[in-house]
């Protein structure tokens, strides 16, 4: 809109120019005209001139339609007037004509152009007609030098008006091309623009559809392989959130640079989206190149990025297809790639990955688990089992960890390691979790309430129960719910969950540390085993993972760390519970270096609700004839 109020500006101010110039000029003509005039010829010139210095006057003050009208018309009448006067059709006068037409073109609408020509056209027919019916006599002079000024200053104007107007059609026509080549440029940025990335300039997904079919149908010609790598940055969200996005988009154009460097000049570096990224590796058929391409983006991918006067690093997942092997569709390739780069993620990430058709069917067999762990949540298919933990020096029971069962009805379980990452990844986890705290609360007050007065529940969470703020209000109510007192609850959390967004995580494991829930950090020792987060998090509890002590093997080769851990929770305060208890001679053990209590099949599996009472009375009673060392698996084999 600016542009072409601009343009009628400057088109305006090119008009009034030109009206000017034009009455300049011919007032000029005619006051030469009238230094060798005479009589009649004298006074129309004179009135002429006072018209055309009345027409200036006005385009001086911008009243260009008046200025046009007036000039063109006064011009036509002085004409006209010659005409009359003198020799009718023959006269010089009629020269001007199409100096007039020319200056009607140039100052004119169509309107005052089409009244030009007609009033020539009419005066031209009214003369003929007048001299052929003897109403006029044409009066022709004899030849003198006042006729050759005459005939020279109607060709002076006249020319000069040719030349404007041929100078501005010119005009008109350079800035038409410089335009059109404007146009063009813009056409050639809107289509790079429209193939590219905005940030780093490389192919964008349409663009790289293109590429690949256009390298799809070369590798076919060669009867090579076209591979199709797509890389996924691991830890990219870090660098947004703490550095900013102007970090993030920095490091992406200076990995965008760095990967386009070391391809061969035949691959191609598309930007997919985010911060991932799609190369398409034409070669031979097989591995071995594409393994050595791999590696090499990853060791350039984790090379130090300097960010901001910040050096940062970071990490990729690669997963790898190929056409035709896994076809020849662009979309389903990507695809293929995009769940082999899933797989290196799981495989620890900063790896690579080829598909293969077993990826499929594990993505086939999540989706129709996810279809019936929906199924499962809204019917209530789960269950809780409760697993006893015992204290190791007099054998009684202190508390009762939740685990969550999901049985089939043919009997069987699907595994929680199935099933728990699953809800994880699909968001279900949190209403999944809500029920878990519910049902496990409303359970240990109805134990509470049968007589076991002091027992506790342990109730493990997911680092997504913390995402949404809500855990503390979910906690509260359930406790309320259940009337059970908070000092009756404790909520264990892993390692790995302590390193993810801690300041989020720390505020709301302060509000429940204020309800009174208490703190246990489980699997110890397995993840980052960092004693800043067992201060700021106050847990109360270490639970000592199962892989360290299940078999004589793994407590041969861990007994140190285990002595480590436990030690260093006695002088934090902390109490000790082991996991995966399995024989007399591992508890004695763990109570020689200190370890408070444990849990495992050595006392008993993890038992439905119903269950509980009996194994509870059991082990009272088997911790009364020998503390610490009594075994119930024959109690829980024969239906205790």
């Amino acid at each position: 809109m600016q542009q072409i109020i601009e343009q009628n500006v400057n088109f305006g101010l090119v008009r009034r120019r030109r009206l000017m110039q034009i009455c300049a000029i011919s007032a000029l003509g005619l006051l030469i005209a009238l230094a060798v005039a005479n009589g009649i010829t004298f006074i129309i010139f004179a009135t002429g001139l006072g018209c055309l210095l009345l027409a200036f006057g006005f385009a001086f003050q911008h009243k260009l339609q008046i200025s046009a009208h007036i000039l063109l018309w006064s011009l036509a009448a002085m004409l006209s007037a010659f005409a009359l006067t003198g020799a009718g059709l023959f006269d010089l006068a009629i020269l001007g004509y199409p100096c007039l037409l020319i200056f009607a073109a140039i100052l004119g609408n169509i309107g005052l152009f089409v009244s030009i020509l007609s009033f020539i056209i009419a005066q031209c027919i009214l003369l003929t007609w007048l001299t052929l019916h003897d109403h006029i006599t044409p009066n022709i002079p004899s030849l003198s030098w006042p006729h050759l000024v005459f005939i020279l200053i109607i060709f002076i104007i006249t020319g000069f008006s040719v030349y404007i107007l041929v100078r501005d059609m010119k005009r008109l026509m350079l800035s038409l091309q410089h335009e059109n080549s404007k146009v063009q440029l813009s056409q050639v940025k809107i289509q790079h623009l429209a193939h590219h990335d905005a940030l780093t300039n490389l192919a964008n997904r349409l663009y790289g559809e293109q590429l690949f079919q256009q390298k799809l149908e070369y590798c076919q010609r060669k009867q090579q392989q076209l591979a199709l790598l797509f890389l996924d940055l691991d830890n990219f969200k870090p660098v947004n959130d703490a550095l900013g996005h102007a970090a993030g988009d920095e490091l992406l154009k200076q990995l965008a640079r760095r990967l386009s460097d070391i391809l061969p000049g035949d691959h191609h570096l598309i930007r997919f989206g985010g911060d991932e990224f799609l190369v398409l590796a034409p070669g031979p058929a097989g591995r071995d190149h594409l393994i050595k391409l791999a590696a090499n983006i990853i060791k350039n991918v984790t090379a130090i990025f300097n960010i901001l006067q910040n050096q940062v690093t970071v990490s990729a997942s690669i997963g790898i297809a190929c056409a035709p092997a896994d076809g020849n569709d662009f979309k389903q390739l990507c695809r293929k790639a995009d769940i082999a780069m899933y797989r290196a993620k799981e495989d620890g990430r900063n790896t690579y990955h080829f598909y293969d058709d077993s990826l499929d069917k594990a993505n086939d067999d999540k989706f129709k688990l996810l279809q019936l762990l929906r199924l499962a949540l809204t019917e209530q298919q789960f269950r809780l089992y409760y697993q006893p933990q015992i204290a190791l020096g007099s054998g009684q029971i202190t508390a009762v960890e939740a685990l969550l069962r999901w049985p089939q009805a043919d009997g069987s379980m699907i595994s929680p390691d199935q099933f728990i990452p699953l809800a994880e990844s699909s968001g279900l986890i949190c209403e999944l979790g809500s029920w878990v705290l519910r049902q496990a609360c409303q359970h240990c007050a109805l134990l509470r309430r049968q007589g076991f007065a002091e027992l506790r529940v342990a109730v493990n969470l997911s680092v997504i129960q913390f995402k949404d703020g809500l855990l503390p209000g979910t906690v509260h109510a359930a406790l309320q719910q259940a009337e059970l007192p908070a000092e009756a609850l404790e909520l264990e959390l892993t390692e790995s969950l302590l390193a993810d967004d801690t300041e989020h995580i720390l505020l709301q494991l302060d509000t429940l540390s204020q309800l009174g829930v208490t703190i246990a950090i489980d699997d110890f020792g397995t993840g980052y085993s960092n004693l800043s987060y067992l201060r700021r998090f106050n847990a109360s509890t270490l639970k000592i993972d199962r892989s360290f002590i299940s078999t004589e093997e793994q407590w041969q080769a861990n007994a140190p760390l285990v002595q480590a851990i436990i030690q260093m929770a006695v002088s934090l305060g902390l109490n000790t519970i082991a996991e995966g208890i399995e024989s007399a001679d591992a508890i004695r053990k763990l109570q020689a270096l200190g370890c408070n209590e444990g849990q495992g099949f050595y006392w008993s599996p993890a038992v439905p609700i119903e269950q509980l009472p009996a194994l509870f009375t059991a082990l009272q009673l088997s911790a009364q004839a020998s503390p610490a060392t009594s075994n119930t698996n024959l109690l829980i084999e024969d239906g205790v």
